[in-house]
């Protein structure tokens, strides 16, 4: 399995007989050249979304196009894209899991918001998401752009997952030190890559309080477009 930090909130995850990019950002993320862009949408396979703000879906509809990538995330962000023309994937709902290939999808809670702009308006796109993944014999846990929240605690009981992809820049999502309660309090991570953080300056700009807030987990400080092999 490798987990590759395409900036901000955007990840390519090879996992079984998948790549799947979730939250694929690429025109206007501040962290990925268009030449890197190009290189990480190669070889994918499935789309998938947490919600539907600007900086987890812009081009997402001419990215799946292009691609021929179907698209997965809750029921009216996927009816919405597929208007737009994105391929078809999976409009599900929270509880749900769906199968991509060999890899298990199932949607869990996160607290956050979720809207487009269409025709110049922000249009509600359902409730927004984290997820979790099951492959190759391990369990991974993306959070998507979320709060603390009391959910944490039946996904990480229930789910077991051994991996966390935690938000943790602040403002928008929780912080570092928010992370590191989160993970410690409702889940027991082997890993946790940090994301949603050195994007802008308002953004947190380093993992160090969330590693020191962990100790004995591996707390790993993703690289743009450098693999993280698990």
């Amino acid at each position: 399995m490798h987990i590759i930090w395409l900036g901000h909130g955007s990840f390519r995850i090879e996992i079984e007989d998948q790549v799947i990019l979730l939250d694929p950002w690429f025109s206007g993320n501040p962290m990925l050249s268009d030449d890197q862009a190009a290189q990480a949408v190669r070889g994918a396979t499935h789309i998938l979304l947490t919600h539907g703000h600007f900086d987890h879906t812009t081009d997402v509809a001419e990215i799946s196009r292009e691609n021929g990538l179907p698209v997965s995330a809750i029921y009216e962000l996927a009816a919405h894209l597929t208007s737009q023309g994105a391929v078809e994937g999976n409009g599900f709902n929270m509880g749900g899991t769906v199968y991509v290939g060999e890899v298990a999808i199932t949607m869990v809670p996160a607290s956050h918001s979720s809207s487009m702009q269409v025709d110049g308006r922000g249009v509600y796109m359902g409730q927004e998401a984290g997820f979790i993944l099951k492959g190759e014999g391990k369990v991974i846990y993306a959070s998507g752009d979320t709060g603390i929240m009391a959910d944490m605690e039946w996904i990480g009981h229930y789910h077991k997952p051994q991996i966390g992809i935690l938000c943790a820049g602040g403002y928008f999502t929780m912080d570092m030190a928010g992370a590191a309660y989160a993970a410690k309090r409702y889940f027991d991570f082997d890993t946790v890559i940090p994301c949603h953080y050195r994007t802008f300056p308002l953004l947190e700009q380093s993992a160090e309080v969330l590693a020191a807030g962990l100790p004995g987990v591996n707390v790993i400080e993703p690289q743009v477009m450098e693999a993280i092999a698990l």
